[in-house]
Formats: structure tokens, sequence, C-alpha cells
């Protein structure tokens, strides 16, 4: 059994996606090819938003969001500490400083009560300024947007969505990806969208916004790639990734159902043994990982092991535990329901075709 059978996807899809490379390969616009613009049409359908702008990976489109928004030295951006590294990086690439905030026990999430606690210190001791809240889609379930909204309101804040493994998911039909000023993907291959490379995109309703981000992902260019209005860099989504994410967007909708039912699945067969996952009403989960909460994690893994059955661990240290943010001056037990998901969440395997009949 694979952890994330990419195998298993490509032969589904070989035929489709083998005709678009060779339509890259026949015109030669490897770079911003027409390929290109037509995946950030299809994005922005998907989504639901007006704007998708294509880069070169999730990191620099969390990057290109926090300098869309001027995010800079002496600002706080809020970010969860159980999450990927890349969230709290960016934040402090960009010369701001990261403020963690705890988990919500049940949906692992970004906890909204904890978030204005945190808000409210920053204000208080006076020396750094709010400016945006990063959410994260974990593991497949948007976080409590409607909560987080209405804080962000509170405190004028902007919110940016990290939806690179909660593409495809759902709060009341409103898609993952369209609940922010400026939302992020990765088509990392292991994201439930995924390339076979790195990719990266953004999405926004914003007119301004998007011009912005046009800009800033190709060295700040002004009227030609001459003509340079600002700093940016480079970081453009190249047209062979994009032809191969046409294919995959197309099936994407199948393979989603196909994870719901593994997920369904799982579900039943573990729910009276150890905690499932919770996915709260109105919401849709697009399952990037499938993560359970046990105790005693790795003799519970070393079983699946036994039998054949990959585990993974996302994510075994908090953003305040890690090295790169000793300064910060956190200690154990700043961040208690994250910490114990550390120490206890393990993920089983997940994909669009894990079920027998995913490819029929």
């Amino acid at each position: 059994m694979q952890f994330i059978d990419l195998a298993a996807q490509y032969q589904h899809l070989k035929t489709k996606i083998d005709t678009r490379i060779a339509a890259v390969l026949e015109h030669g616009q490897y770079i911003m090819g027409p390929e290109v613009q037509e995946l950030e049409a299809a994005l922005s359908d998907y989504v639901g938003v007006k704007h998708t702008i294509t880069c070169a990976n999730g990191t620099d489109a969390l990057s290109l969001a926090l300098m869309a928004l001027d995010v800079k030295a002496g600002d706080a951006v809020f970010c969860p500490t159980f999450t990927f590294f890349a969230s709290a990086e960016t934040i402090a690439f960009a010369g701001a400083t990261p403020v963690f905030v705890d988990s919500d026990a049940k949906t692992f999430n970004i906890c909204p009560i904890d978030l204005e606690n945190r808000i409210k210190q920053v204000i208080d001791a006076g020396e750094l300024t709010p400016k945006v809240i990063m959410a994260v889609d974990l593991f497949g379930l948007p976080a409590d947007y409607p909560a987080i909204k209405e804080i962000a309101d509170k405190y004028q804040l902007k919110i940016i969505e990290d939806a690179a493994q909660g593409f495809g998911g759902e709060i009341d039909g409103k898609r993952a990806g369209s609940f922010a000023d400026i939302a992020t993907t990765s088509f990392f291959p292991a994201k439930p969208l995924g390339c076979y490379g790195d990719g990266g995109a953004l999405f926004t309703d914003n007119d301004e916004y998007a011009a912005l981000l046009q800009s800033l992902r190709v060295h700040g260019k002004g009227k030609d790639k001459y003509d340079n209005v600002r700093i940016g860099m480079n970081s453009r989504l190249d047209t062979i990734q994009a032809a191969i994410l046409l294919e995959k967007l197309a099936a994407f909708p199948t393979e989603l159902e196909n994870r719901n039912r593994a997920a369904k699945n799982y579900t039943n067969d573990l729910q009276s043994q150890i905690v499932t996952p919770f996915v709260p009403e109105g919401y849709l989960s697009s399952w990037a990982q499938y993560t359970i909460q046990v105790d005693n994690r790795e003799q519970v893994m070393q079983s699946y092991k036994e039998q054949g059955i990959p585990t993974m661990i996302y994510y075994g240290t908090c953003m305040h535990q890690q090295s790169a943010f000793e300064h910060l001056g956190h200690k154990e037990g700043d961040f208690p329901i994250a910490e114990k998901l550390a120490k206890s969440v393990l993920s089983l395997p997940m994909h669009g075709y894990l079920c027998a009949d995913s490819a029929e």
C-alpha cells in the first residue's frame, strides 16, 4: 500500500496528461505559456474567485501574499503553531514577527478563542503592530473562517488563507481559497491538487491585490519585464506543470468524492477505538491527510507497519518548539493543545485512488 499513490493517479490520467505535455513541447512556450492562463481561469472558476495568480511554489505564494499586504518589520502576523514550517518561515522572511496561536482540540485548526487572546496580548504589549491573521486549512479541513473574519474585522486585520491542504474543502458550499483577502495553495505533488514538481497559486477578489501579485511574481514588472516598478521575485509556474494541472483539476471532483468515501470508511472502522477526525456541520474536508489521535503512537505505528500500512506524522514539532524561533522565548505548556497533538497524531494513507472502486 502507498501512503499517497501518485502512480495510480498517473495511470488513470496518463493519456490526457501525456497529450497535454506533448502540446507544450510542440508550441515551446515553456514560461507563462497559454496553459498557464487557461489554468488560472479554470482555478478561479472552481474556487469561486475573480483572480488566480499562479507562482512557482506554495511557499512563494505565502511570501507574495505577505508582500502584497505590505507586511514588514514591526508587524505581528498571527498563525497556528501546529502547522508546516513554511507558514511561520515566510512571516519571518518578510521581517515580521510570527505570533503563534494554539489549536482547536477538535478540528486541529487555529483556535479563534486563543487567537483573540493573542491579539489582545500584542496590543497590550505595544511592541508590535497587529497586521495579518494567517490561517491554515489543516489536513483538508477549512479553518473556522466565520469566527476568524469576525475577529479580523474587530481588530482591523487582513486574512491570509493557506489552503494548500484544504483545496477542495468547503464551508456551507463555499470553497477553500475564497475565505480571505488573499488565499494561497501549493501544487506540491502530495497535495490534494498537485503537479509533478513545484507549483503554487494565489486567489483573491481584490483587483488591486491581483495586479500587484501579477507584478510581484515577475521581478516587480511594470508595463513589461524590463520596466521594474517595485522589488519583486522570480516566481512563475512552468507551462508544463500548468498543463498537467489542467487534467488533474478536471479529475479532481471525482477524486475528492473518492477521498471522502475513503475517509468515511476509515471513520466507520476506527471511531470505536481511537479519536478520528472531526468535521463540523456544513464543512467538507478534502482530506489532504486522514489524521487520527492516539495515546501510544509508536506502538500504533508499529502495528500498522507490521500489516504493511504506512503512516506519517504531521507534525511532530510545533512552530514555537523549532530552533529557528527559539528567540521568541516560548516554553513548554504555552500551547498545550498543539503540544499534545504533536505527541499524539498520526496520518494514514489517503489519496483519490484508495478505494477499490475509485479507478472505475
